[in-house]
């Protein structure tokens, strides 16, 4: 009887599970989502600013399991990020499939405007940029009747053209579509058509607290447009939405699943202490019902929540605690980013370790330093690597960082001084740059660690990899965008400078045994 009973309730916790999901549905920095739906996958992408390689790219089968199959620029050639930072680079993509090609749009803030590339398989590989003449950012693209319609937002109106979809030439003028409902940064904006209507979907309102999406309609592609009438369509700024742990949702595209079922994927941001985020903007899905001729209805009209019922496709939601381990014995995986175009020549993977060059580009610096991370997905992690520094010279530093921009960073590393090795951390926070905490060890290898719980980083140091000690640890919201700045999010990464004036520049190098990632 008691095998019985356990057999049920085993039966019973599955399909309450599989009737429910987890928001976000892909975390940490992975904002402004775009998605499309090829017979029974659905691919999705993001922005990625500053980081190279440019706009990850995922897929899924059920719209909650969500693996990463690549990067749409992986290559300099189609991705110059010269300067770029943490507010330029790589904006809001959109990826759409017609006639048995993929498309996406996006923009190059600093670097070449809007652009286009084509894919035959969304795994690539991805076709050098078309750039497109357009102005504004987060283009979209409407196919219909064979013609290819480009919509984005210039001067802050949404404006659409009809453009040749091999080369990017413009073929008709900009019209003018709507201006949305009178907040800021009317952007985002994406065409559906449905019933004889075309819908245009935008966010308003800048991508902070007051971030909203925002709907109209017609007849015509070209217009007038007639807004919903109880704009916005879907936002946390008011009061069913003020006291959620998700804030900022927004720039959003609608999915139709092959059941029917309609969805709709956008950005937000899970704050913690107070109404601070540290790991980026993250990618969030809601249910959409969309009856015949009338307006679409997110999540019943009501706030989205970190525990969403009503599974889209009825699979189960795979558990998001993960721990990954990189023993650098095969090329980095898609997951791994650089800022802007690495050097390739300061990067060699060999003999099971990653050997970086120390550059005289500074995290700080802003000039594409030797760095390699991954992004920080959970607010509960601990990271940790094995890195021998006997090649370093002194003052030069290697270790590992909390990277949210160029002048918001906290690092914990080894600097070679005349007899013995320190092990230090410090952090960055706009011009100021303070050393936090030093110890001193003997020879030039150490295990270093960064922990988090949401709230706090603690940076740990050990000689043997059994006894750690405690550094220090920082606030995470001296690293949050709102003390910081920039559009992206945290990225755990391993780094090595030189600080060395001698004329031995290029010799220094760091070598790292693993960079272990675990969530709690």
């Amino acid at each position: 009887m008691k095998k019985f009973l356990c057999f049920i309730s085993l039966i019973m916790l599955t399909l309450t599970s599989s009737a429910q999901y987890h928001n976000p549905i892909i975390p940490g920095f992975h904002p402004s989502p775009s998605i499309c739906r090829v017979g029974d996958d659905f691919y999705l992408v993001n922005p990625s600013y500053q980081y190279f390689p440019g706009i990850p790219i995922y897929h899924s089968k059920d719209l909650v399991n969500w693996e990463q199959i690549g990067n749409v620029l992986d290559r300099e050639s189609q991705v110059p990020l010269k300067e770029a930072n943490s507010w330029l680079g790589i904006f809001a993509p959109t990826i759409r499939y017609y006639n048995g090609l993929f498309y996406v749009v996006s923009t190059n803030i600093g670097n070449g405007g809007n652009f286009m590339v084509t894919a035959k398989d969304p795994r690539g590989p991805w076709s050098e940029p078309v750039w497109l003449e357009q102005l504004g950012i987060d283009p979209s693209l409407w196919f219909e009747n064979g013609k290819c319609y480009l919509v984005g937002n210039p001067d802050n109106t949404i404006m659409l053209c009809e453009i040749d979809p091999k080369t990017g030439k413009q073929l008709t003028p900009s019209k003018p579509l709507w201006q949305g409902m009178g907040m800021r940064y009317p952007e985002a904006p994406h065409i559906y058509k449905k019933d004889g209507w075309y819908y245009l979907l935008l966010s308003e309102g800048g991508t902070e607290i007051a971030h909203s999406m925002t709907i109209a309609r017609s007849r015509n592609i070209y217009g007038p447009y007639e807004p919903y009438p109880h704009n916005p369509l879907f936002t946390h700024c008011n009061v069913k939405g003020q006291e959620s742990l998700i804030q900022a949702v927004g720039h959003g595209d609608f999915v139709q699943a092959k059941d029917g079922s309609w969805w709709v994927v956008f950005l937000g941001h899970r704050h913690y202490g107070i109404n601070y985020h540290h790991l980026g903007r993250e990618t969030f899905l809601a249910p959409v019902v969309w009856k015949t001729g009338q307006w679409p209805v997110v999540n019943g009209g009501e706030p989205i929540d970190t525990l969403m019922s009503g599974n889209p496709l009825g699979v189960a939601q795979q558990p998001q605690k993960r721990h990954i381990r990189t023993d650098f014995d095969k090329p980095l995986g898609p997951e791994w980013v650089y800022l802007q175009n690495p050097d390739s020549s300061k990067y060699q993977i060999r003999l099971g370790r990653l050997q970086m060059v120390c550059s005289r580009g500074k995290l700080s610096k802003n000039d594409r330093p030797t760095f390699v991370g991954r992004r920080q997905e959970s607010p509960n992690i601990v990271a940790e690597t094995f890195l021998n520094f006997e090649e370093g010279l002194p003052r030069d530093e290697a270790g590992m960082t909390v990277y949210q921009m160029f002048d918001g960073h906290a690092d914990i590393f080894l600097r070679p001084m005349n007899e013995k090795t320190q092990v230090a951390v410090k952090y960055q926070l706009k011009n100021v740059e303070n050393i936090m905490a030093t110890a001193e060890i003997d020879g030039y290898s150490a295990y270093l660690r960064i922990r988090s719980d949401g709230m706090h980083y603690w940076f740990d140091y050990s000689e043997d990899g059994k006894v750690y000690k405690t550094l220090t640890s920082i606030d995470s919201s001296l690293l949050s965008s709102e003390v910081v700045g920039g559009f992206t999010g945290a990225v755990i990464g391993l780094y090595a400078v030189e600080n060395n004036t001698s004329e031995a520049y290029g010799r220094s190098f760091a070598l790292f045994d693993y960079f272990d990632y675990q969530e709690n």
